[in-house]
């Protein structure tokens, strides 16, 4: 079959994803779609980095502000809708940039992996996420590991989310999870992908977070929890635990100070900062561009080695 050109822009936060695929986008005819779990969420925007009307330079940007933070959303939904939003772009005659750092998110439209319509249960998963908050962590792992030993020592025990799948997808199908992807990894992608990355050094990489994080404090974080929170979201739903909305919370609520507040934002999002490294890092077909030198160049090389042309080329 012809493949659907992609162009994907991964990599870690704070490392320069949205400035890259935004002059991508305006040098190679593209619209944006975002790989982001947290900016599917509406109003939720200081402290998911989205980029604000100027920084998007007239670039459409799609997969951001499409649910309310009430809603629960799964790689499945974002793959589904992505398809069809690629699928309209290329009718466009124009290139799609995929761009975030939810590296599930990535592989699995990049890989286009075939999600079962009969694999969810909102009621077990209800009663999977009532069991955990009775036993903990520990307890949803070791009954992951009895049927999915490959799941339960590859998913990070923080990951509660994927451990509740991963245990909802085996109840329902009888087949681990684990499994599944790794047969759905030899069905053939409608995609033909250009992935790239941003190299920095971990120390450097932790600089600029530590910088955004004073930044969205400044640009209005606290007032823009205080705000969803004024209109009844809290930090029981999912949207809400997002790095920067659960620790602001904890600050409005008394739990800690401000400063103890932005100082965990920090390390949780250096933290996630190091999985999204070790995420991407395994996959081989990432290029990776040296930040030390010019970002848009190296792009650009890679590029026209996938036989991309600007728009004044054409």
């Amino acid at each position: 079959m012809e493949k659907i050109p992609l162009i994907v822009i991964a990599g870690p936060t704070a490392s320069g994803k949205t400035a890259l695929s935004i002059d991508i986008a305006k040098e190679y005819n593209g619209e944006i779609v975002s790989a982001d779990s947290m900016q599917i969420y509406k109003y939720l925007d200081i402290g998911t980095a989205k980029p604000d009307m100027e920084e998007r330079s007239g670039i459409i940007h799609h997969m951001m502000d499409i649910v309310e933070p009430t809603v629960g959303y799964s790689v499945a939904d974002y793959v589904k809708t992505a398809h069809e939003v690629i699928k309209n772009i290329r009718e466009k005659n124009k290139n799609a940039v995929v761009t975030g750092g939810t590296g599930l998110y990535i592989t699995s439209l990049v890989n286009d992996v075939d999600f079962r319509e009969d694999d969810s249960d909102t009621e077990l998963r209800k009663s999977l996420q009532k069991l955990y908050e009775e036993k903990g962590i520990d307890y949803m792992v070791e009954m992951l590991s009895q049927f999915d030993p490959i799941s339960a020592q590859r998913l990070h025990k923080n990951n509660t989310r994927r451990i509740i799948r991963a245990i909802e997808f085996y109840k329902m199908t009888g087949v681990p999870i684990s499994k599944h992807q790794e047969e759905t990894k030899k069905k053939e992608s409608r995609y033909y992908p250009c992935m790239m990355a941003i190299k920095w050094e971990m120390d450097k990489l932790y600089e600029r977070i530590e910088k955004r994080v004073d930044i969205m404090i400044e640009s209005g974080l606290i007032e823009e929890v205080e705000n969803l929170c004024g209109k009844g979201y809290t930090k029981q739903l999912l949207s809400m635990q997002g790095i920067g909305y659960k620790e602001i919370i904890d600050y409005l609520n008394g739990e800690c100070t401000k400063d103890e507040a932005i100082e965990k934002i920090k390390i949780s999002t250096r933290h996630y900062a190091k999985r999204q490294m070790t995420w991407f890092r395994r996959d081989e077909r990432i290029h990776w561009i040296n930040s030390g030198e010019n970002i848009k160049e190296q792009a650009e090389k890679i590029l026209s080695e996938y036989h991309y042309k600007k728009c004044s080329e054409k």
